[in-house]
């Protein structure tokens, strides 16, 4: 129940009084009959709800605040999202990145180049100048004519006489101006590979005429244990040429 103080003798006054009763009551004696019990009498009475209409001078109670809104909670952390810092901070600067994505490129490349060399004939191949064939006699002197001699585009065929023979194509040049007239050699076969400087892959012997400069292909047995298939590729083979003859 609200009520509200009187300015003069400051009691309180109930609503429905638009005039302090006590002060009225000394300023107007004739009419206290008439007047309402005294304030005491009517502090804790509640008048009827149509009779509580406060004046437009009585104080309005404040409504009571509503409760505040507390915010929703934040959801917690995903795995994801506690993975995000760690890679952010795993993030490579774009020179850095640059840099090591070539020097990765260089090492592939030159990885790649040494392979290819090692089984294409990166072993050196045996020089035929300092390695004498096996069907040559051993300890017999090079023959002044071998320098002159080249045997060249060997090829191997099937020896269609033979079950599994090998038959070997060859060119034989002479480049020097002598006409050679019953020119004989012996020819080893070296392949480019790790047991190259221990086993031959063959040999071959060759009969023939020839001019000053003059070139001729010739055909022939293959002597060795290999077969046509077993044969090395002709990009990785080297030859060896004995002269036997013409001796002067």
């Amino acid at each position: 129940m609200f009520t509200w103080i009187c300015p003069q003798c400051g009691r309180e006054v109930p609503p429905s009084y638009t005039e302090c009763p006590n002060c009225t009551k000394k300023t107007a004696g004739s009419s206290m009959a008439a007047a309402p019990p005294p304030p005491s009498a009517q502090v804790h009475t509640e008048p009827p709800p149509e009779a509580v209409a406060p004046p437009e001078s009585a104080p309005i109670a404040a409504a009571p605040l509503a409760p505040p809104i507390e915010p929703p909670a934040p959801p917690a952390p995903s795995f994801q999202h506690a993975l995000a810092p760690a890679r952010r901070s795993l993030k490579l600067p774009v020179w850095l990145a640059t840099v090591l994505s070539a020097v990765l490129i260089v090492g592939i490349v030159a990885g790649v180049y040494w392979l290819v060399g090692y089984f294409q004939g990166g072993h050196p191949a045996k020089p035929s100048a300092a390695v004498e064939s096996p069907a040559a006699k051993p300890g017999a002197a090079a023959n002044p004519l071998q320098r002159f001699i080249e045997v060249s585009s060997v090829r191997f065929l099937e020896d269609p006489k033979k079950k599994e023979g090998v038959l070997v194509r060859f060119v034989v040049t002479n480049h020097s101006e002598a006409e050679l007239n019953g020119l004989a050699g012996n020819v080893t076969i070296w392949g480019s590979t790790g047991r190259s400087e221990e086993d031959a892959e063959g040999t071959f012997e060759f009969t023939t005429s020839l001019k000053g400069f003059e070139s001729k292909e010739l055909t022939g047995p293959l002597m060795g244990k290999k077969k046509i298939y077993e044969m090395p590729d002709w990009t990785n083979m080297t030859t060896d040429v004995q002269i036997t003859a013409p001796t002067s």
